[in-house]
């Protein structure tokens, strides 16, 4: 048995980062257990990992908001300054195929700014330890040297016409791939160096990547480079870039003229 942990002691980032790694155990059990359906799984995973990480928080953190794709959403967390958003599975389509390319985002938005955040990839195993990988926002990394030739990261099902071309005007290379928070950590590992997106997603979409990809020092910003900003009455946010810092100006200087001339 696991020993008990006190998470009323924890950091916000050692709690984060602890409550995506055990939800992305769980959802590994949901779905080894053979139980459920194709069909049947993303959602069974969903609300199990969901319940665990919405008690844990009202447990460890009770007089904080919380935001989660699958509760109900309240109004209380509006008047909150510290704000819990989480998205149980982020790359429902991709956990369920047993991808590496799905996410646990569990983040913390203080006063509307991302600024605590864990990401698990529970199917990509960098360590060898069969416990998967989470980034974390106390824990960074320097970023792998950028490669000659731009990576950009889209999805694998339907990549924004917006990025296509803006691809095509960097000569990038596309990378399709699975969820947000799998793009955005892709970045981080050096898998890629762009990930634009404008194709529509919500708060709980990005903010923990957007948080663990500010600690690491990326560029995190809409696509016309204002500031992401949470934990709003409207969750919808339909767009945002994370790249190395010195791509930025590049990628928002294409945006721009693209949609100038559309």
């Amino acid at each position: 048995m696991t020993a008990p942990v006190d998470v009323k002691s924890l950091s916000d980032a050692e709690l984060a980062a602890h409550l995506a790694e055990v939800a992305g155990r769980i959802l590994l059990a949901v779905r080894d257990s053979g139980v459920f359906s194709a069909k049947a799984l993303g959602k069974a995973g969903d609300q199990t990992a969901n319940q665990f990480l919405v008690h844990a928080l009202r447990e460890a953190r009770p007089d904080d908001g919380l935001l989660s794709e699958e509760e109900k959403d309240n109004a209380a967390r509006l008047d909150k300054s510290r704000v819990w958003i989480v998205d149980p599975v982020d790359g429902t389509r991709e956990y369920g195929e047993a991808r590496a390319d799905w996410a646990v985002h569990v983040g913390l938005a203080i006063d509307g700014q991302p600024v605590i955040g864990a990401v698990a990839l529970p199917g990509l195993d960098l360590s060898g330890s069969g416990a998967g990988t989470v980034l974390r926002t106390d824990r960074t990394q320097a970023l792998p040297p950028a490669p000659q030739k731009l990576r950009m990261v889209v999805s694998r099902t339907r990549p924004a016409s917006e990025a296509v071309a803006v691809a095509e005007g960097l000569d990038a290379e596309l990378v399709p791939m699975g969820s947000a928070g799998a793009k955005a950590m892709a970045v981080i590992l050096g898998q890629a160096d762009i990930y634009l997106h404008s194709g529509g997603q919500f708060e709980w979409d990005s903010m923990a990547p957007v948080a663990v990809a500010q600690a690491h020092g990326l560029h995190c910003s809409r696509i016309d480079g204002s500031p992401l900003v949470y934990n709003q009455r409207d969750v919808y946010l339909p767009d945002l870039l994370i790249c190395r810092q010195e791509h930025a100006q590049m990628v928002l200087s294409l945006v721009k003229a693209i949609d100038k001339a559309a």
